[in-house]
Order: structure tokens, then sequence, then C-alpha cells
């Protein structure tokens, strides 16, 4: 039997790698039906729209974030929040309630 290549192993020699990459094609399958869903928009402008609420939305979820909530907290202080675009971003946000509770 041929011994394995050094590069084709190289990942086992790391620890805490996954031995399967299912994070990575759930990842992809928000986009694949993304793709698929934007067969039906009617202008370009609405899939640029539906793209930057897909990618919000996705982003949201991988930060813990409701995105729902999120998006309502962005409209609701949208002179804020164009005024300290940092706070808004889906990473540093914490949440209405927590920032009221802050205030």
């Amino acid at each position: 039997m041929a011994e394995p290549r050094g590069e084709l192993t190289a990942w086992l020699r790391e620890p805490g790698t996954p031995l399967d990459n299912n994070e990575s094609e759930r990842a992809l399958k928000q986009f694949i039906l993304m793709r698929k869903n934007s067969m039906f928009f009617k202008t370009e402008h609405g899939a640029a729209v539906g793209d930057v609420l897909a990618s919000l939305i996705r982003t949201c979820r991988l930060n813990g974030v409701n995105a729902s909530d999120y998006l309502v907290t962005i409209i609701r202080n949208r002179k804020d929040a164009r005024s300290n675009p940092g706070r808004y971003l889906p990473w540093n946000y914490k949440g209405e309630e927590e920032e009221s509770l802050a205030a």
C-alpha cells in the first residue's frame, strides 16, 4: 500500500479540526436558496436589496442576534445609526432591551 501524501493528511495533525464539512455545507445552503429565490425578483434593484437583506440576516444569525429585532431597531434609530454606525453592526449590537437598561 502506498504511503499517504503529507499534504493530504495535514489536517489530521491540527487539533480540533472537524472530520466533515457539514458547517460549510449549511452556510452555502442559504446562498443556494437565495440564488433559487432570486429568479423571482422583478428588477435588478430588488435583487440588490434582497442580497443586502440576506447578508444582514445571515450575519445576525452568526452573531446570535435576532434579525427581525435588529432591523426594527435600525429603522427606529436610523439617525443615530447613520451617525454612529459602529454601534449598530450586528457583532456590536446588544439588543434594544439591553441598551435601554444600560442607559
